[in-house]
């Protein structure tokens, strides 16, 4: 459980500023998925088709989060390029890449982790708006990874659009989701001479989101006068490189009134971070109100604390990208991990580091070292009573029903280490554990060792990777959750029940009307679902369910969505995804 010595040097780096050290040491996202998950299972039989399925309108999409990437005040904000095709800038490069080494636009990525042609035949202006318009974070941390697979992988540029604007809208919504690492990854993977005004932008915005300066020097040269926080760019990139004196080009900022204030005290404070510079300045928050992307990425690549108030003044993806920068303080990234995790940006094994490391330090908070020592108990106590105690111990001490989750998450392993037992006072969130981190062969351990209509029984049915013949419709009357969203847990086990074709199609119609979930129903929105489902569409089946579970929380996702998305899925083959998302639903009610 000891930290790794990448780690350790990546940490070590921050004092000297560590800028570029960050950018290589993230190059490639971590992968939430645990070995083996999502490979085939045994043959099936087709599922009977239920009648012909739709839906009521999901429900209407949340008021967009606070985007990070908002203004830079004083600085004018950046306002996000149209999401019309952006014409290639025409700036002859510094040098020019041999043909061999230079990257093609008609399939853009950073991961080999997904089929190329996952759009299809897909118009690339719908897909592109489908991605622009989007609401996120969203409620299911399992339909959050899949997404962010799908957008992060090398996947074939969708027709009548161009590749690196294409590029900048997936990044743009990872950023939106808080994968700061994965969006840059994306951005950068398009060469910096076929980078397009759209994808500038959104460079920008990746690059401040990992708290990597040095990341805007390969587009600054390049970038146009009158755009203000290029400008204050190109300075930064001179004093990062020791290619000029930057005291005349912040004299000249000043001048022309460019930038002020914090943003430009922050941007001296990576100025001197540079080669022979003797600069020494002096930040001030006393007098900031909000906090910008630009804020965020200059103070933390800089060691620069961020006063924690300003982080309600953003959404909950910066958590995200708190979590993941290197650059941030170690006790810091543990003590948002369970945000960051809730969002699916981080995976059990990385929380497990985080919380290893904090335990190796002298300087952690208290809680923090008392919540890394829990969590060894959890893990190698004594005996299975310790271990049980020590995993109810961190569940109870979560505050919303995210971190509950993420606490699920956190000890995903320590739960896969037990043995099944009868009569388990604790099986339920155990098996929710173990799912949480996609350990489903695992969690079957348990089966015939929870008693029938149990959440734990409800999960496992679902969940189970090796299903193949179909239930009665008892299945699910006999299903008797406890507490306030029993109703809506039982219409949520019957929608994924009948999403993963568990169940005939006479029971489906049956349990529809008597559970008040319409299934039957049509819409534009499970139209093009369906569509893209007979298309084989995986990438857009999968935008398309994250539209219809735009919600801010699993009390509010529609039953009959979440049937058609369970469906869907199946039938691009994501059963594994499908089986995942559908076992959340009961685990984090």
């Amino acid at each position: 459980m000891a930290i790794s010595p990448a780690k350790r040097a990546a940490l070590a780096g921050v004092a000297a500023l560590g800028l570029a050290a960050a950018a290589i040491a993230q190059d490639r996202p971590e992968s939430l998925l645990p070995p083996g998950f999502g490979d085939a299972a045994p043959a099936q039989p087709p599922a009977a088709q239920p009648s012909p399925a739709a839906t009521a309108p999901p429900a209407a999409p949340r008021v967009q989060a606070t985007t990070p990437a908002g203004p830079l005040p004083p600085l004018p904000p950046l306002p996000f390029p149209s999401p019309t095709v952006s014409p290639t800038p025409v700036a002859t490069p510094r040098y020019v890449l041999p043909s061999f080494a230079r990257r093609s636009l008609a399939a853009v990525g950073a991961d080999q982790g997904f089929a190329r042609d996952a759009f299809g035949s897909a118009d690339g202006r719908y897909v592109e708006r489908l991605m622009r318009y989007l609401s996120a974070p969203l409620p299911s941390r399992w339909l959050s990874i899949s997404l962010r697979r799908l957008l992060v992988a090398q996947v074939e540029t969708p027709a009548r659009v161009n590749g690196a604007d294409f590029a900048a809208e997936r990044a743009w919504l990872l950023l939106r989701m808080g994968e700061s690492v994965s969006a840059r990854a994306v951005a950068q993977a398009v060469d910096s001479d076929r980078v397009t005004p759209k994808l500038r932008e959104v460079w920008m915005q990746a690059a401040l989101a990992t708290a990597d300066p040095a990341g805007l020097c390969p587009l600054a040269e390049t970038a146009g006068d009158s755009e203000r926080a290029w400008i204050v760019a190109r300075a930064i990139c001179a004093g990062l490189t020791g290619a000029g004196k930057t005291q005349p080009l912040v004299a000249d900022i000043r001048r022309r009134r460019v930038a002020s204030g914090i943003d430009l005290a922050l941007a001296q404070k990576v100025m001197g971070a540079g080669l022979n510079s003797r600069q020494a300045v002096t930040v001030e928050w006393a007098p900031v109100v909000q906090l910008t992307a630009w804020r965020f990425g200059l103070a933390t690549a800089t060691g620069v604390a961020v006063p924690d108030e300003l982080y309600a003044t953003v959404g909950p993806q910066v958590r995200g990208w708190q979590a993941l920068a290197p650059a941030v303080p170690l006790a810091e990234r543990a003590a948002v991990s369970d945000r960051a995790a809730a969002l699916g940006v981080l995976s059990s094994a990385a929380m497990v580091d985080l919380y290893a490391a904090v335990a190796e330090g002298n300087d952690a908070p208290a809680a923090l070292s008392n919540t890394a020592a829990t969590l060894r108990d959890a893990y190698v106590g004594n005996d299975r009573a310790t271990r049980i105690a020590a995993m109810v111990k961190l569940w109870d001490a979560a505050e919303t029903p995210a971190t509950r989750y993420a606490r699920l998450v956190l000890t995903a392993r320590a739960a896969a280490r037990l043995p099944a037992a009868a009569n388990e006072a604790q099986a339920d969130r155990l098996i929710a554990s173990m799912l949480s981190a996609g350990l489903d062969r695992t969690a079957q351990r348990w089966q015939g060792a929870v008693p029938a209509g149990s959440d734990g029984w409800a999960m496992l049915l679902l969940a189970d990777p090796d299903a193949i013949t179909q239930l009665s419709a008892s299945t699910i009357t006999d299903y008797a959750p406890p507490g306030a969203f029993a109703e809506r847990k039982r219409q949520l086990f019957f929608a994924g029940m009948a999403g993963l074709g568990r169940l005939p199609a006479a029971a489906v119609d049956d349990l529809a009307e008597r559970l008040a979930v319409p299934v039957a129903q049509r819409n534009a929105w499970t139209s093009a679902l369906e569509r893209a489902a007979g298309e084989g569409q995986a990438g857009t089946v999968l935008l398309l369910a994250a539209v219809g579970m735009q919600a801010d929380g699993w009390a509010h996702v529609s039953p009959a969505a979440l049937f058609h998305i369970v469906r869907a899925l199946r039938a691009v083959g994501l059963d594994g995804e499908a089986r995942m998302i559908a076992a959340e639903a009961i685990a984090r009610l």
